[in-house]
């Protein structure tokens, strides 16, 4: 059963044939469920030009925020900036090309990429800038514009239990925008704090079958909060 293996030896292994100019979707909300590591490894790699898909950038020190401070990337596809103030200022001053997406657009342009509809209408979006330029048909009495849907040379996830083969579990809100990413890239890569030998995993647990996965990798995580909110006992 060899050939059904998909543990890599380490993050050169995981990255592997990841090269300037090519299109990455990550997995995660926030820091909430972000691929940390297999974004530091991008990072230490140098690699330039590239177009990456993710629901926003991080934060400035950390997660996609470190590639985007180091003008790793051209291109951002996002549905808003967030806590990440390198974002906003390269985003004013046009240094960065971006393309903000209503969150629910994304989810589904991700989707959809990873199930091989090549596109879809939607209603949201219609008579705003997001609209403009694009095809417009009236379904309901309603008009919907065409939306084209995504995929990417990479896919990064966040898992937390995988086993040999490459079944992922996620962990609470850590599924977000996980499951869809892992579909959508021609090369998906998963890093997970738990990996497990073929049979531990409840087959009814599992959110993303191996078919989609082409490596998986066991890492420990940071898991930092992104706004760490407390109160007075």
């Amino acid at each position: 059963m060899a050939g059904f293996d998909k543990r890599v030896a380490d993050y050169a292994e995981a990255l592997a044939g990841l090269k300037d100019g090519m299109s990455i979707v990550a997995g995660g909300f926030g820091l909430c469920g972000i691929p940390e590591n297999l974004i530091a490894r991008i990072h230490a790699m140098g690699v330039k030009g590239l177009t990456v898909i993710s629901n926003n950038c991080g934060i400035d020190d950390f997660g996609l925020g470190i590639l985007l401070k180091d003008r790793q990337i051209k291109k951002m596809i996002a549905s808003y900036v967030g806590e990440n103030a390198e974002f906003e200022r390269q985003l004013l001053s046009g240094e960065l090309d971006v393309e903000l997406t209503p969150q629910g657009t994304l989810a589904e342009k991700i989707r959809a990429g990873g199930a091989g509809i090549p596109a879809f209408y939607t209603a949201t979006g219609y008579g705003t800038p997001v609209g403009e330029g694009k095809e417009v048909r009236e379904f309901n009495g309603r008009p919907h514009i065409l939306e084209q849907s995504i995929t990417a040379d990479f896919a990064i996830v966040k898992g937390w239990k995988a086993d040999w083969y490459g079944n992922v579990i996620y962990r609470h809100t850590a599924q977000n925008f996980n499951p869809a990413a892992a579909t959508a890239g021609r090369i998906t890569v998963v890093e997970v704090e738990e990996l497990v030998p073929p049979g531990e995993l409840d087959p009814d647990h599992i959110h993303t079958p191996s078919i989609y996965v082409d490596r998986v990798i066991q890492s420990r995580f940071e898991k930092r909060i992104e706004r760490r909110t407390t109160r007075s006992a």
